[in-house]
């Protein structure tokens, strides 16, 4: 493929993992920013959800793909490497780092971002008012759930799934990355986990994402620290 364009939200944790993905692989693209709730958005006539990311691609012939969301955006990404990129080659490190991607798409979505990006992301998009302290309570005490989990798998491996890199590192520190943006992780209560997280954001790869900058919010005083 000659030519890619990744249509994605920068504080959407699958339009980071995605970002992510392609930086590892070493696949150039150029980006599109999208505002998915909005009436106007070009998601809509490219994904039937109308959800980030997408990734097109043209191979410079008249043939294009358009890959919608995460799924098949990585699949295709591993699919084009001549080797093992995302997915270790260890039977188990794969099951393992697909384990963790599943919990993370679903538990960790549910449970933590379905509710602090909620009130500390999409409200102030969305004009529907201040953070509620109930709710920002909750979403807390769930993060600190998944948090003493990931700061256990931190502190008995090289990497989350095993030896290797693979796909749950990235998928873990996108969905981490916002939240720090916002403030929301107290590092020193997990030093395991911090360790990893430093190694991940000093990855070229992270260099974008510690760039974005939400609008009308600075971020955390520490969050494009590589040594914090």
């Amino acid at each position: 493929m000659s030519g890619a364009i990744l249509y994605h939200f920068p504080f959407d944790p699958a339009s980071r993992i995605a970002r992510l993905a392609l930086a590892e692989a070493r696949i150039e693209y150029t980006e599109t920013l999208v505002r998915p709730w909005e009436p106007d958005c070009p998601l809509g006539q490219m994904n039937p959800s109308g959800m980030p990311p997408v990734l097109r691609l043209d191979d410079g012939r008249g043939r294009s793909l358009t890959l919608c969301e995460l799924g098949p955006i990585l699949g295709w990404i591993e699919d084009e490497q001549k080797g093992p990129l995302l997915l270790p080659r260890d039977p188990t490190e794969r099951a393992e780092a697909r384990r963790l991607t599943a919990w993370f798409e679903r538990r960790f979505s549910e449970d933590v971002n379905a509710v602090l990006l909620h009130e500390r992301l999409e409200k102030p998009l969305l004009r529907l008012g201040p953070p509620e302290a109930r709710a920002l309570r909750d979403g807390r005490a769930a993060l600190k759930e998944h948090l003493l989990i990931l700061e256990g798998l931190a502190g008995s491996r090289d990497r989350l799934a095993g030896r290797n890199l693979s796909q749950a590192d990235l998928v873990a520190a996108a969905h981490l990355s916002v939240l720090d943006y916002f403030g929301e992780i107290t590092w020193a209560n997990w030093p395991s986990l911090k360790d990893w997280y430093v190694k991940m954001k000093s990855r070229p790869s992270f260099r974008s994402l510690l760039a974005d900058r939400f609008q009308g919010l600075a971020p955390a005083a520490w969050y494009a620290d590589l040594d914090f």
